[in-house]
Parts: C-alpha cells; sequence; structure tokens
C-alpha cells in the first residue's frame, strides 16, 4: 500500500506541477490500488476556485454522512421559530418503520453514542441532539431529530440547496425498510454542496452558519480526512460507515488561506483500517496539492 501513495505523491508532485490533471492521476493511481473498491471524490478549492470530480454523480448509501442534511433542517426550523434550540424534548426509542410502520428500537451497542441511551424517557435539549447527531453520530438522536423535523423535509431542504441526488427517506437502523432497499443515497457532490453552503455562509443566518460549523469541527472520528493531515489542521466533517460502505465529508482549513472541502464515498471495501487508510492517503494527496499550488 505504501507503493501506492508513493507513486500516487510522485505524480502529484511531478516536473509537470500540481495541475488539476496530476492530481486526478495521483488519485486515481490511489485508487487503483483497492481492486474491489468503488470510489468517489469531489475536491472545492475555495482559495482557488478549483474543483475535481472523480464518479462525482454515483450514488452511494448515505450512511451517517446523512446527518448533515439533517443538521440543516433542524437549525432552518430552528431559525424560522418552529422551536429553539434550547427546547426539550422527550427522548424515547421506539420508531415506525418505513416499511410497514411496525415498530422498532435502537441498540446502544450498535451506536457512536452509547451514553445518550441512559437519558430515555428524560427530556433533552434539541442542541444536545444535534451535537450529538454529529459529533458521537448518535443514531438515537438522529432519529428523534428526524421525527421533529420529518424526513421528506430534509430532502426538499437540500435539494433546493442543489443536492441533486440527495434523499432522506427514514432514520437509522430501520431494517425492514433495508431489507426492501428503501435506503437514504447520496452522491460526492451532493455533500460537497452542502457543505461549501455552510462554509460560505449562505445556506441559512451567519448564526446558523457558526453552529454548523462548530459542530463540525467537534467531530469525535478522526481516522478518515483528518489522518491524512499535519497533526491540528481543523477540519469540519461528518463521517459515515455501515458494512463495506465508509464515507468522510470535510472542510479542511489549511493555515494562511481560504478552505477546501472534499468528500470521499467508498464502497466494496469489507475492512474498515483498509477504507480510512485510502480516505486518508486521498486527503494527504490532496493538501499536497492544495499547499503546493500556492507555490
Amino acid at each position: 500500500m505504501a507503493d501506492a501513495v508513493t507513486l500516487a505523491l510522485a505524480l502529484l508532485l511531478s516536473p509537470h506541477g500540481p495541475a488539476a490533471d496530476s492530481l486526478t492521476d495521483a488519485i486515481q493511481a490511489r485508487i487503483a490500488a483497492e481492486s474491489a473498491a468503488v470510489v468517489s471524490v469531489s475536491y472545492r478549492d475555495l482559495e482557488s476556485g478549483a474543483s475535481l470530480d472523480i464518479r462525482a454523480d454515483t450514488v452511494f448509501h448515505a450512511a451517517s454522512t446523512m446527518k448533515i442534511p439533517v443538521m440543516i433542517e433542524v437549525l432552518k426550523r430552528a431559525q424560522a421559530g418552529a422551536f429553539g434550540l434550547d427546547q426539550e424534548i422527550l427522548l424515547v426509542n421506539q420508531f415506525a418503520s418505513l416499511a410497514d410502520g411496525s415498530p422498532f428500537s435502537l441498540s446502544s451497542a450498535d451506536d457512536g453514542d452509547s451514553v445518550l441511551y441512559s437519558k430515555i424517557g428524560e427530556r433533552v435539549p434539541v442542541r444536545e441532539l444535534l451535537r450529538r447527531m454529529i459529533t458521537r453520530s448518535s443514531n438515537l438522536a438522529t432519529n428523534q431529530l428526524i421525527e421533529l423535523v420529518g424526513a421528506a423535509n430534509v430532502t426538499a431542504t437540500a435539494r433546493g440547496l442543489g443536492a441533486e441526488h440527495l434523499s432522506v427517506l427514514r432514520g437509522v437502523e430501520d431494517q425492514k425498510a433495508f431489507d426492501k432497499g428503501m435506503i437514504n443515497t447520496t452522491t460526492s457532490a451532493d455533500l460537497a454542496t452542502l457543505l461549501e453552503a455552510i462554509e460560505k455562509g449562505t445556506v441559512l443566518s451567519p448564526a446558523s452558519s457558526v453552529e454548523m460549523r462548530d459542530i463540525l469541527l467537534a467531530q469525535e472520528f478522526n481516522e478518515k480526512i483528518p489522518a491524512g493531515l499535519p497533526a491540528g489542521t481543523r477540519v469540519a466533517h461528518k463521517t459515515g460507515e455501515i458494512t463495506a460502505v465508509s464515507h468522510d465529508a470535510a472542510v479542511v482549513y489549511p493555515p494562511g488561506r481560504k478552505p477546501y472541502v472534499l468528500v470521499v464515498l467508498t464502497k466494496g471495501i469489507r475492512d474498515g483500517k483498509a477504507s480510512s487508510a485510502l480516505i486518508a492517503d486521498i486527503s494527504r494527496i490532496v493538501w499536497n496539492h492544495a499547499v503546493n499550488s500556492r507555490r
């Protein structure tokens, strides 16, 4: 695997310079080392205006990246006065399957945030649920917030922002719906569109934009895009993964310049460490491109 990374970086840092075609070749060289992988990449440099897409319209199971549009919808509703972020709602663990309306519950063992389960039956502020949904990828918080704002509204808002293929049909861990192919979907281009809008402050009010950025910056799972960056680099991002699916969608803040957006979606790699390493390597390649292109 080290040879694939070395080749990719050699292509990027060739005498031809860090042009977009060199970046594409470098990323493709790294992807080629994972024969079973389907990989989508979208890159948007807010400093130079450069962009790159590889299979950017390929539709993937969104996994937990769907929590980004849920966050947008929650803050949109709060901004409109439908509820306050400090308003408390009753935390429950019973939801209706999209497939047939039958009840199902979530398991703390399958959730990135087991702590929230200790609060079932209590009233919890919307703000806490919102933060746990992103920073700890809480499935329980996600389903509670989707109950609050409605999955169809999440999709409509995302589509209105230009995320053409993104679809949020339901909450998470709805096994009956999953078995029937009723899944949440996205593309790398869709997620890049949403993150770019968040960073530019064109989604909601300035205050809501700062709120979203701060929550994404507090992400606690950092083995993917951040792992390919110099220590201490600020990254506002959301990961997602299920069996053989692994994603990361990020705004990266190199010092002394405007940030860039990077989204990497993967499927077909069953080893989670291997998919994380692939995403981290692509992140490293893009960082070298972004830094070298200013020299």
